[in-house]
């Protein structure tokens, strides 16, 4: 349903969106009772001799002829209404590789109001733009312009890989379970290179068994009915993104334990920053606008007093290119989000250069740690780049937002957190800036585990995240962020309207003795702990590093913009990491006071081991791992286990729940617990098998 919505007289629209429809308004049920859904569309323009669009790679290239750049993405907008109360605050939250967000029930209870739009221009998978129907989607998409030279796209080299994947018939192009979006030029597999890695290891070592002959593979789809060399695929750009994912058949088909690595010419070049823009343009428009340009009313104006962006994991990592990129300011000269949340990331999202991928996840040769990833500006002395941060261009602007970030084990572990907290030298705690806050959930998986009391828990065998990465050895990690999570969005909402501080920072520290040396020793790891051995800390197994990588003469390594023409880029350095310091029982010191972790059940591991695949014996990708004490000494002494058992801790199910209480006493007072998480969380551990 198309409505056109009359009223507000037109203003000019500053944020540069020209105009927006609404789709389709649905009243809601169950936990969202009392909001209704919007959803809609909005069409925009950027100026590029708007210095404060220069940032953006490849921005003339995609301009029509009047000199603009257009694009058009979706959103959609949950609020409240009838006699639900409105708390004034907006959440826009940043759309995960295109997925929907929902407002948390604390959220809703507030009264806050939602929004989401798109901001991946990539145009593949789950953030492809539909070709048929748009205002029927219901994943989050951003449309903008391919960089073209005179009329003619420009071309360039893509690389993709295809990781432990076996048998006779054709393998997908994937980054991160999404399609790699850049199509051939051509299906002359003469002009790309198909290489077979054999090993890889997490410090950059690569084994090769050289090039595929050119004759013995194709870009098409093969299986048992249409075998080598199948059926070519279809790389005309105008069907992009129904004729993706693009497929590779194999003469002799693929063999487990290998990558198979493929550069290619690519000439659908989208302008990816245009994306990040459009984002800007829809929070500002729906923060400040009544009307866009043709009359129709803004839907929510006036009804906002303050708002935060907030992403995510890779929508978390695209909140700080947000930032970086001075797209808290938009073309009118306003400020946009009042707060910025960025959750569970700690590098900047590929979304301003040309070829970028960002669904990757810092697998080896993809983007992400370029240029500086701490808050303040600050120099890169070991790759040589001059004094800048996160928040330099908005310190300029004067718009720079309150910002809180959280993050736990696995971000240090896989995802290359520490060069944030102790730069590319890793020898200095950078300092925060005055309105940034930072927390750490300790020993925590990839956006919280499961939470609850469980003993020994869940023994599922799972797979590490990634492309195709392989299979998990220990149990998944249980340590939930749901509480913090629970105490921030409500310490957000105040401190923006109420300007009501949130807790103090809590983070390991080198200054504390809480960040070491990635060893077992600096760690301070106990030997013997059943599932681990001690090979998986050796440098080629363990944390995955920062690899200074080399691009080429034209990409930006500080913007990490520009044009990559050295791909696969040459490893220059590999810069060092610091991890926390773990205690007598494998479990990490410093960080946000957490039940789970005061009152273990056993260690909790920002980490896993790799069981098979080309990876194995390595670090699972940003799995966490569980490894649960014994019950009773008998049995640890049995198992060769080092760590206390159960009873030897806590002698009985009564003795376990007062340790809870402690621990969640603890948490209260110091101010990162509400009372209402208190309180279930006593509960579930009265109502836990624990030592029973």
């Amino acid at each position: 349903m198309l409505l056109v919505i009359a009223g507000l007289g037109a203003t000019p629209a500053h944020a540069r969106v020209t105009r927006i429809v609404v789709d389709e308004v649905t009243p809601l049920i169950g936990e969202q009772r009392g909001y209704e859904r919007l959803r809609g569309r909005a069409f925009g323009e950027l100026d590029p001799a708007d210095p404060r669009n220069a940032v953006i790679t490849d921005l003339r290239l995609g301009a029509d002829p009047d000199g603009k750049v257009r694009y058009e993405t979706n959103w959609v907008i949950t609020r409240p209404v009838g006699r639900k109360a409105a708390s004034g605050f907006l959440w826009h939250d940043v759309p995960n590789r295109g997925g929907e967000v929902r407002l948390q029930p604390g959220e809703l209870a507030a009264g806050d109001i939602g929004l989401r739009s798109g901001w991946q221009a990539d145009n593949a998978g789950s953030t492809g733009v539909p070709r048929w129907r748009p205002e029927a989607a219901r994943h989050h998409y951003v449309r903008v312009p391919i960089a073209r030279v005179d009329g003619m796209p420009v071309t360039g080299t893509v690389m993709a890989r295809i990781v432990n994947r076996r048998g006779p018939d054709s393998q997908p192009l994937l980054v991160q379970g999404n399609p790699v979006p850049y199509l051939p030029v051509s299906l002359d597999t003469s002009r790309a290179t198909l290489t077979i890695h054999t090993k890889e290891t997490v410090d950059g070592r690569i084994t090769t068994a050289g090039a595929v002959d050119p004759k013995d593979w194709a870009f098409a789809r093969c299986d048992a009915e249409h075998p080598f060399p199948g059926k070519p695929v279809d790389i005309d750009p105008s069907r992009a993104p129904d004729n993706l994912p693009i497929h590779v058949c194999l003469r002799d088909g693929f063999q487990a334990d290998r990558v198979y690595q493929l550069t290619y010419t690519a000439g659908n070049a989208y302008v990816l920053g245009v994306g990040m823009a459009a984002f800007r343009d829809v929070g500002a428009f729906f923060r400040h606008e009544k009307a866009d340009d043709t009359g129709t009313p803004n839907p929510i104006a006036g009804q906002v007093r303050g708002s935060a962006i907030r992403g995510v994991s890779q929508s978390g990592n695209m909140v700080r290119q947000f930032l970086f990129m001075g797209l808290n300011q938009d073309e009118a000269g306003r400020q946009v989000h009042d707060g910025a949340w960025a959750i569970i990331a700690g590098r900047r999202v590929a979304a301003n250069a040309r070829w970028g991928q960002p669904d990757g996840v810092l697998e080896l040769y993809q983007m992400g740690s370029e240029g500086p990833q701490w808050w303040v500006d600050w120099p890169d002395r070991v790759r040589e780049l001059p004094a800048k941060g996160l928040l330099t261009r908005c310190t300029a602007s004067k718009t720079c937002p309150k910002v809180m970030e959280h993050f736990g084990a696995a971000e240090v572990y896989a995802l290359k957190l520490s060069l944030e907290w102790v730069g590319s030298s890793a020898d200095v705690d950078i300092p925060l800036a005055p309105e940034v806050r930072r927390y750490y959930v300790a020993g925590s998986p990839h956006g919280g585990g499961a939470g609850g009391f469980r003993h020994p828990g869940g023994t599922t065998p799972f797979s590490c995240p990634g492309n195709q990465f392989g299979q998990a050895t220990l149990a998944p990690n249980p340590v939930p962020h749901r509480e913090l999570r629970n105490l921030l969005s409500a310490a957000m909402r105040d401190w923006v309207l109420k300007g009501t501080p949130p807790p103090p920072s809590r983070y390991p520290t080198l200054a504390r003795g809480e960040l070491v040396d990635p060893t077992r020793e600096a760690m301070g790891f106990p030997a013997g702990v059943p599932g681990i051995p001690d090979s998986v800390f050796r440098p080629e197994n363990f944390v995955f590093p920062v690899f200074d990588y080399d691009w080429g003469p034209d990409f930006d390594r500080v913007e990490a913009a520009g044009v990559p023409d050295r791909v696969p880029p040459a490893i220059r350095r590999v810069l060092p990491a610091k991890v926390p310091r773990v205690d007598a029982d494998g479990n990490e010191v410093g960080g946000v006071p957490t039940v789970l972790t005061m009152a273990p059940l056993g260690t909790y591991l920002g980490w896993n081991i790799t069981a098979n695949g080309i990876h194995a014996g390595q670090v699972c990708n940003y799995a966490g791992g569980y490894v649960p004490f014994a019950r009773t000494r008998a049995e640890r002494e049995a198992n060769g286990d080092p760590r206390l058992s159960l009873e030897e801790r806590y002698r009985d199910h009564a003795g376990y729940v007062a340790a809870v209480r402690k621990a969640a006493d603890r948490a209260l007072a110091q101010g990162f617990l509400l009372k209402a998480d208190h309180e279930r969380l006593l509960k579930e551990a009265v109502a836990s098998d624990v030592l029973r």
